[in-house]
């Protein structure tokens, strides 16, 4: 059986690290350490082109006469590996620098923050332009496990039965365990007609199940209107591109048809953009009230996002119904309306989803999604980790969606006709 060699001369003490390295480590090191300083001394830029602070050779320097990082070892591993590893015609540079740079991110161990590759950054560009091939689930990491946060309305998760809170164990049959949501969503997407197959364990089951699903074009409305029996429902499922826009008409429309109230519908909505969640929760608040506080690890860049003056709601009796998939953005207007007593919330307690993250551009095209902010409601209240709690907390059990019952809805009607 065979095992590692190891010597003395693996490690010369006696000499400088940097005339340890082969030239092709050194090299690759230096492209290493030229990415990290990337990525930790500009995360308030959005542009690839940022300047860098320090030059290669600097941060050699830096990490060479750090006494918890030896940069010799990252040099060593790289060598050991393109010598010694079984396949080596398998082995892939670029795959192996990007794990490299994603191991950084990762030993983090926020769940939020994550290195994602050129196709990777594609992907979540796409997921924000509101278009996309998949199964439309939006999916996290909560508790050490893969979840699904929401299944998106009318779309094949939603159809195959995929709910809030269900754990994703594998990804055709490949461990989905140590994966981030990124990598996840990579691999459950895909072309049109295709199937993904995920083994799921949904609480009060007794075991797991496999669920195939055929992918499609995900091209949801983010913001849906009806008029029933003079109660306004919206359904916002999302908070992308397209969804101030769509919110204007729609709220213009609602003050023609002069209803009873309104029943704002933000179960199952995973969030999106920030801006696009001040936006429409100025529609029920004054200019100048704070929408949520955003608190950094520099405190002195703490910042708080206020009301802009919109055609105002304020005025009709709103409902605002959230669940266990109701996560970011529409953590934040849920919990700016209730801090102002401007809506009843009725549901579940919302998914706890209160950090902010940045998009941070790199110069191939891949990116980091880095956490840098959190987010508290306008009276201080911390959302990640704690989610909103409703004013009347109503369950919708899964008997009552295999039979179309939406209890939730029902308490939020009865709420308007008092």
């Amino acid at each position: 059986m065979g095992q590692f060699k190891t010597s003395d001369s693996d490690i010369k003490k006696s000499k400088p690290w940097w005339l340890k390295l082969t030239k092709a480590g050194l090299v690759v090191f230096i492209i290493f350490v030229v990415f990290l300083a990337g990525f930790i001394l500009g995360t308030k830029k959005s542009s690839n082109e940022r300047p860098v602070k320090y030059s290669a050779d600097k941060l050699i320097d830096i990490f060479g006469s750090s006494d918890n990082v030896d940069p010799d070892l990252f040099a060593q591993v790289w060598d050991v590996i393109h010598s010694d590893y079984l396949d080596k015609n398998k082995i892939n540079d670029q795959d192996l620098f990007y794990g490299a740079i994603g191991g950084i991110v990762k030993a983090l161990g926020d769940p939020h923050s994550v290195f994602l590759t050129p196709k990777l950054t594609k992907d979540f560009t796409q997921e924000l332009d509101g278009t996309f091939y998949g199964i439309g689930a939006e999916i996290s990491r909560k508790d050490g496990f893969l979840v699904i946060v929401a299944s998106l309305p009318d779309t094949p998760a939603e159809k195959a039965g995929l709910k809030s809170g269900d754990k994703i164990l594998a990804i055709n049959k490949a461990d989905a365990t140590d994966m981030s949501a990124d990598e996840a969503v990579s691999l459950i997407r895909g072309d049109k007609g295709t199937i993904v197959t995920l083994t799921v364990y949904s609480e009060g089951d007794q075991s797991t199940k496999d669920v195939k699903i055929t992918r499609d074009k995900i091209s949801v409305p983010s913001v849906t209107y009806k008029l029933e029996n003079k109660l306004a429902i919206i359904k916002i499922s999302s908070f992308n591109n397209d969804t101030s826009e769509l919110f204007a008409k729609i709220a213009q429309k609602a003050l023609n048809d002069n209803p009873n109230g309104i029943i704002l519908d933000l179960r199952n909505n995973p969030g999106g953009f920030l801006d696009t969640a001040v936006d429409l929760t100025s529609y029920w608040l004054e200019p100048g009230q704070v929408i949520v506080r955003e608190t950094f690890s520099d405190k002195s860049n703490d910042n708080e996002y206020k009301a802009t003056k919109k055609v105002s709601l304020a005025h009709i009796k709103t409902i605002v119904l959230v669940n266990e998939g109701s996560a970011s953005a529409s953590e934040i207007l849920s919990g700016a309306l209730q801090d102002y007593d401007q809506a009843q919330i009725v549901g579940k307690t919302t998914f706890g989803k209160g950090s902010v993250q940045q998009l941070i551009p790199l110069k191939d095209d891949s990116s980091i999604k880095l956490t840098v902010a959190r987010w508290l409601t306008p009276k201080g209240r911390t959302i990640e980790g704690e989610g909103i709690k409703p004013d009347i907390e109503v369950d919708m059990t899964s008997d009552d969606y295999n039979k179309d019952l939406d209890p939730q809805l029902d308490k939020a009607k009865e709420l308007l006709s008092q």
